[in-house]
Protein backbone atom coordinates (compact mmCIF):
# COMPACT_ATOMS: atom_id res chain seq x y z
CA UNK A 1 0.00 0.00 0.00
CA UNK A 2 1.20 3.46 -0.59
CA UNK A 3 2.30 5.51 2.18
CA UNK A 4 3.56 8.58 4.02
CA UNK A 5 7.42 8.12 4.97
CA UNK A 6 10.03 10.58 6.42
CA UNK A 7 13.42 10.54 5.26
CA UNK A 8 16.46 12.32 6.06
CA UNK A 9 18.43 15.13 3.80
CA UNK A 10 22.33 15.11 3.73
CA UNK A 11 22.15 18.47 6.04
CA UNK A 12 19.97 16.13 8.54
CA UNK A 13 16.30 17.48 7.77
CA UNK A 14 13.81 15.85 7.84
CA UNK A 15 11.46 15.43 4.30
CA UNK A 16 8.42 13.65 4.22
CA UNK A 17 7.55 11.69 0.64
CA UNK A 18 4.83 9.74 -0.80
CA UNK A 19 6.05 5.89 -1.42
CA UNK A 20 4.56 3.32 -3.65
CA UNK A 21 6.17 0.14 -3.39
CA UNK A 22 6.43 -2.83 -5.72
CA UNK A 23 5.28 -6.00 -5.45
CA UNK A 24 8.80 -7.89 -6.70
CA UNK A 25 10.77 -4.86 -7.03
CA UNK A 26 13.61 -4.38 -9.59
CA UNK A 27 15.01 -1.14 -8.45
CA UNK A 28 13.89 2.43 -7.40
CA UNK A 29 13.30 5.35 -8.44
CA UNK A 30 12.51 8.64 -7.23
CA UNK A 31 9.79 10.96 -8.73
CA UNK A 32 10.21 14.93 -9.09
CA UNK A 33 6.84 16.76 -9.39
CA UNK A 34 5.40 19.22 -11.75
CA UNK A 35 5.08 22.89 -10.69
CA UNK A 36 1.58 21.76 -8.57
CA UNK A 37 3.36 19.68 -6.16
CA UNK A 38 2.45 16.53 -4.67
CA UNK A 39 -1.24 15.80 -5.86
CA UNK A 40 -2.82 13.20 -6.59
CA UNK A 41 -1.43 13.10 -10.53
CA UNK A 42 2.25 12.38 -9.50
CA UNK A 43 0.92 10.03 -6.87
CA UNK A 44 -0.77 8.12 -9.83
CA UNK A 45 2.64 8.62 -11.29
CA UNK A 46 4.23 6.92 -8.83
CA UNK A 47 1.89 4.35 -8.53
CA UNK A 48 2.29 3.69 -12.38
CA UNK A 49 6.00 3.40 -11.62
CA UNK A 50 5.77 1.00 -8.97
CA UNK A 51 3.67 -1.30 -10.84
CA UNK A 52 6.21 -1.83 -13.82
CA UNK A 53 8.70 -3.22 -10.81
CA UNK A 54 10.05 -0.15 -9.81
CA UNK A 55 9.16 1.23 -5.89
CA UNK A 56 8.83 4.96 -5.99
CA UNK A 57 9.25 7.38 -3.93
CA UNK A 58 7.98 11.31 -4.39
CA UNK A 59 9.80 14.10 -1.94
CA UNK A 60 7.12 16.29 -0.81
CA UNK A 61 9.21 19.77 -1.78
CA UNK A 62 6.83 21.97 -1.32
CA UNK A 63 6.55 20.91 2.29
CA UNK A 64 2.26 19.89 2.03
CA UNK A 65 1.38 22.65 -1.03
CA UNK A 66 -0.03 22.01 -3.53
CA UNK A 67 -2.13 23.65 -6.48
CA UNK A 68 -4.80 23.50 -9.45
CA UNK A 69 -4.03 27.50 -10.21
CA UNK A 70 -1.37 27.97 -12.86
CA UNK A 71 -0.37 31.76 -11.06
CA UNK A 72 0.08 29.95 -7.62
CA UNK A 73 2.15 26.80 -9.14
CA UNK A 74 4.34 29.42 -10.59
CA UNK A 75 4.83 31.61 -6.97
CA UNK A 76 5.18 27.78 -5.61
CA UNK A 77 8.17 26.87 -8.23
CA UNK A 78 9.88 30.55 -8.30
CA UNK A 79 10.40 29.98 -4.24
CA UNK A 80 11.81 26.71 -4.57
CA UNK A 81 15.72 26.67 -4.54
CA UNK A 82 16.66 24.74 -7.41
CA UNK A 83 20.19 24.07 -6.63
CA UNK A 84 19.17 22.90 -2.80
CA UNK A 85 15.97 20.98 -4.08
CA UNK A 86 17.97 18.58 -5.99
CA UNK A 87 21.86 18.44 -3.73
CA UNK A 88 19.39 18.17 -0.60
CA UNK A 89 15.78 16.78 -1.11
CA UNK A 90 16.90 14.67 -4.32
CA UNK A 91 19.79 13.04 -3.12
CA UNK A 92 18.33 12.50 0.54
CA UNK A 93 15.25 10.69 -1.30
CA UNK A 94 18.08 8.51 -3.60
CA UNK A 95 19.76 7.58 -0.13
CA UNK A 96 16.53 6.42 1.12
CA UNK A 97 15.78 4.25 -1.25
CA UNK A 98 19.55 3.01 -1.61
CA UNK A 99 19.32 1.87 2.47
CA UNK A 100 16.09 -0.17 1.43
CA UNK A 101 18.37 -2.53 -0.98
CA UNK A 102 15.73 -3.02 -3.23
CA UNK A 103 15.91 -5.61 -6.25
CA UNK A 104 19.31 -3.98 -7.83
CA UNK A 105 19.72 -1.74 -5.29
CA UNK A 106 20.34 0.68 -8.22
CA UNK A 107 17.80 3.93 -7.96
CA UNK A 108 17.13 6.22 -10.66
CA UNK A 109 15.59 9.79 -11.20
CA UNK A 110 13.09 10.83 -13.45
CA UNK A 111 10.87 14.42 -13.11
CA UNK A 112 7.96 15.88 -15.36
CA UNK A 113 8.09 19.52 -16.13
CA UNK A 114 9.80 21.46 -13.48
CA UNK A 115 11.04 17.92 -11.90
CA UNK A 116 12.52 17.46 -15.47
CA UNK A 117 14.97 20.74 -14.77
CA UNK A 118 15.45 19.37 -11.41
CA UNK A 119 16.09 15.75 -12.66
CA UNK A 120 18.36 17.19 -15.19
CA UNK A 121 20.05 19.03 -12.02
CA UNK A 122 20.01 16.08 -10.05
CA UNK A 123 22.41 14.29 -12.50
CA UNK A 124 24.75 16.37 -12.07
CA UNK A 125 24.84 17.17 -7.75
CA UNK A 126 23.35 13.70 -6.54
CA UNK A 127 26.11 10.99 -7.26
CA UNK A 128 24.38 8.06 -5.92
CA UNK A 129 21.98 7.76 -8.71
CA UNK A 130 22.09 5.41 -10.96
CA UNK A 131 20.01 6.67 -14.45
CA UNK A 132 17.82 9.71 -14.83
CA UNK A 133 14.87 10.06 -17.35
CA UNK A 134 13.89 13.58 -18.25
CA UNK A 135 10.29 14.86 -19.19
CA UNK A 136 10.08 18.55 -21.08
CA UNK A 137 11.46 20.21 -18.55
CA UNK A 138 15.32 21.32 -18.08
CA UNK A 139 17.24 24.42 -16.44
CA UNK A 140 18.84 27.20 -18.28
CA UNK A 141 21.12 25.44 -20.37
CA UNK A 142 24.13 27.77 -18.80
CA UNK A 143 23.62 25.95 -15.58
CA UNK A 144 24.25 22.65 -16.97
CA UNK A 145 27.65 21.26 -16.86
CA UNK A 146 27.67 17.95 -19.17
CA UNK A 147 30.72 17.24 -17.62
CA UNK A 148 29.49 16.02 -14.71
CA UNK A 149 26.85 13.96 -16.09
CA UNK A 150 28.41 10.49 -15.37
CA UNK A 151 25.18 8.12 -15.52
CA UNK A 152 22.86 7.17 -17.96
CA UNK A 153 20.31 9.74 -19.10
CA UNK A 154 17.66 9.57 -21.21
CA UNK A 155 14.69 12.60 -21.98
CA UNK A 156 11.88 13.40 -23.40
CA UNK A 157 10.89 16.60 -25.27
CA UNK A 158 7.90 18.28 -26.76
CA UNK A 159 8.51 19.74 -30.39
CA UNK A 160 5.52 22.51 -29.60
CA UNK A 161 6.63 23.10 -26.43
CA UNK A 162 6.02 26.67 -25.40
CA UNK A 163 7.36 26.71 -22.07
CA UNK A 164 10.95 24.78 -22.83
CA UNK A 165 11.65 25.78 -26.40
CA UNK A 166 13.31 23.30 -28.84
CA UNK A 167 16.13 25.23 -29.82
CA UNK A 168 17.12 25.33 -26.11
CA UNK A 169 16.67 21.13 -26.00
CA UNK A 170 19.73 21.43 -29.28
CA UNK A 171 21.64 23.80 -26.91
CA UNK A 172 21.54 21.11 -24.40
CA UNK A 173 21.95 18.09 -26.51
CA UNK A 174 25.04 19.97 -27.60
CA UNK A 175 26.85 20.03 -24.53
CA UNK A 176 26.09 16.90 -24.31
CA UNK A 177 27.41 15.35 -26.57
CA UNK A 178 30.64 17.36 -26.32
CA UNK A 179 31.13 16.10 -22.86
CA UNK A 180 30.35 12.45 -24.39
CA UNK A 181 27.32 11.93 -21.94
CA UNK A 182 25.36 8.60 -22.07
CA UNK A 183 22.29 10.62 -23.78
CA UNK A 184 19.48 9.50 -25.38
CA UNK A 185 16.95 12.19 -26.50
CA UNK A 186 13.10 11.52 -28.44
CA UNK A 187 11.18 13.93 -29.92
CA UNK A 188 7.45 14.15 -29.77
CA UNK A 189 5.11 16.23 -32.31
CA UNK A 190 3.15 17.18 -29.29
CA UNK A 191 3.06 20.15 -26.09
CA UNK A 192 4.15 20.47 -23.10
CA UNK A 193 3.02 18.23 -20.29
CA UNK A 194 1.72 15.45 -23.03
CA UNK A 195 1.94 12.97 -21.08
CA UNK A 196 -0.03 14.32 -17.83
CA UNK A 197 -3.41 12.41 -18.38
CA UNK A 198 -4.64 15.68 -16.51
CA UNK A 199 -3.54 17.82 -19.27
CA UNK A 200 -6.91 17.38 -21.30
CA UNK A 201 -10.47 19.08 -21.60
CA UNK A 202 -11.79 22.44 -20.12
CA UNK A 203 -9.47 22.83 -17.45
CA UNK A 204 -6.14 22.15 -18.61
CA UNK A 205 -3.64 25.31 -19.49
CA UNK A 206 -3.90 26.27 -23.04
CA UNK A 207 -0.13 25.62 -23.81
CA UNK A 208 -0.55 22.19 -22.64
CA UNK A 209 -1.97 18.56 -23.89
CA UNK A 210 -2.13 15.56 -22.87
CA UNK A 211 -1.46 12.95 -26.01
CA UNK A 212 -2.40 9.29 -25.34
CA UNK A 213 -0.44 7.94 -28.28
CA UNK A 214 2.76 10.06 -27.66
CA UNK A 215 2.65 9.55 -23.76
CA UNK A 216 1.88 5.36 -23.98
CA UNK A 217 5.24 5.78 -26.33
CA UNK A 218 7.78 7.79 -23.96
CA UNK A 219 6.07 5.60 -20.96
CA UNK A 220 7.37 2.46 -23.24
CA UNK A 221 10.88 3.84 -23.89
CA UNK A 222 11.80 4.82 -20.39
CA UNK A 223 10.40 1.81 -18.50
CA UNK A 224 12.76 -0.40 -21.25
CA UNK A 225 15.63 2.20 -20.02
CA UNK A 226 15.53 2.46 -16.54
CA UNK A 227 14.80 -1.93 -17.03
CA UNK A 228 18.40 -1.66 -18.89
CA UNK A 229 20.15 0.88 -16.29
CA UNK A 230 18.34 -0.41 -12.78
CA UNK A 231 17.26 -3.60 -12.87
Amino acid sequence: MPKTVQFQRPDGASVSGYLAEAEAPLGAVVVIQEWWGLNEQIRGVARRWASAGFTALVPDLYRGKSTVEEEEAHHLMTGLDFGEAASQDVRGAVSYLKGLQLGSGKVGVTGYCMGGALTLLSSMLVPEADAAVVWYGMPPVEYVDASKIRLPLQAHWALQDEFFAIAGVDALEARLREAGARYEGHRYLAHHGFANETAQGPGRIARTQYDAAWAQQAWDRAMRFFGQTLG
